[in-house]
């Protein structure tokens, strides 16, 4: 017998009796406030899954001997919703983030779920606390699916129970300045053979001694370097660019291939297709060298680079700490105040474009 998928005919809603007042937009920080309502979707091996719902926002009940408490088989996802001029609101590439979603739950043995009928449960979610969406450019509501074994089993087999969760949280820029950057040569993210290219929690908490140890130098993030050549892979929350001349003379915006290490990101995916889309300088996903780096910058062919990611959509990288000294990274030669470069400002101004639905395009998904 074939068992229950999602289905979203079946979504239920109960709303909250307590709402939230709503924040001045000024006062939104990344990740720090909540929408009311969250969508809840279970799944046992015995039964398939069961009607999603969608309740007021609060703690999740979880056996202290769950799969995701006890071995981390937790992946998850961020996607952003935004509102247009006229108002209607728009996702960003969601099915993207789904795929991805669905390719790293199956790494540690979580359940297939419809990914389409999951997508209309989270729009429903959208619309019912699309008051928090809010209204400046800029500005969007960041979306968080999270897939979660839930089965009390201290046995390492795979979790039989399992839950899908969405909460909502509407946001301001993440870095609304240049970064700085710490390369790392000695600890490592992701290396060959590994799950650096699933989204997995348990890729994140070994980063956060590092990170915030380069947070207290007065830096913002690490540039994770990999072997013996130091191979520049990319940045704690952000896959990272570099537009420069290259060896060979030609302008080049070039960045880490998907070879298994580097997470395949939404936002990385669609700054080089608007950049092939130009035909203006040669766009390439391959392996460079942190010396290579520090050679091209000697030689002044380094013309820009920057970090790419959900939250921070595009951020201009203006140093990088590296083998004891501080590299100045060109931002903008025209203006020493600059805080994107002209290809980091250009590929963020169509980017967000079409995610507040300026320029009509197949990637802004509208909530119907």
């Amino acid at each position: 017998m074939t068992k229950p998928d999602i289905d979203a005919s079946k979504l239920t809603i109960t709303l909250t009796q307590t709402p939230k007042e709503l924040l001045d937009q000024s006062e939104l920080k990344f990740g720090k406030y909540f929408t009311d309502h969250m969508l809840c979707i279970k799944y046992t091996e015995e039964n398939g899954w069961e009607a999603p719902e969608i309740k007021p926002y609060g703690p999740l009940a979880i056996d202290p001997a769950a799969f995701a408490l006890n071995y981390s088989v937790q992946a998850f996802e961020g996607t952003k919703a935004y509102r247009a001029a006229d108002g209607t609101i728009n996702l960003f590439r969601p099915e993207k983030n789904l795929q991805r979603l669905a390719s790293s739950s199956q790494r540690i043995m979580l359940p297939e779920f419809d990914q389409e009928q999951f997508l209309e449960c989270i729009k429903e979610l959208v619309k019912v606390d699309q008051r928090f969406v809010p209204n400046d450019y800029g500005y969007s509501m960041y979306i968080r699916p999270n897939f979660i074994g839930t089965e009390p089993n201290l046995n390492l087999v795979y979790s039989r129970e399992a839950l899908l969760y969405v909460y909502l949280s509407p946001v301001g820029p993440y870095f609304p300045r240049t970064v700085k950057l710490f390369a790392n040569a000695i600890e490592a993210r992701a290396w060959p053979g590994g799950v650096g290219s699933f989204k997995l929690g348990g890729n994140y908490a070994p980063s956060m001694r590092p990170a915030m140890d380069v947070v207290s130098k007065g830096y913002d993030q690490i540039l994770w370097l990999l072997g013996d050549d130091h191979y520049v892979t990319e940045v704690g929350t952000m896959n990272f660019f570099v537009f420069w001349v290259n060896a060979d003379g030609e302008k080049e915006l070039v960045t880490a291939p998907l070879d298994g290490i580097i997470l395949p990101g939404v936002t990385r995916d669609s700054l080089l297709a608007l950049a092939r889309q130009w035909g203006e300088f040669k766009v390439s996903e391959r392996k460079i060298t942190m010396p290579e780096v520090v050679t091209a910058l000697e030689e002044g062919r380094v013309l820009e680079a920057f970090g790419a990611g959900t939250a921070c959509i595009v951020c201009s990288v203006s140093e990088v700490f590296y083998e004891g000294q501080n590299l100045a990274i060109p931002v903008d030669p025209t203006d020493p105040d600059a805080v994107y470069g002209p290809l980091t400002k250009r590929l963020r101004a169509e980017l967000l474009d079409i995610q507040y639905a300026k320029t009509p395009s197949s990637w802004s998904v509208p909530l119907v």
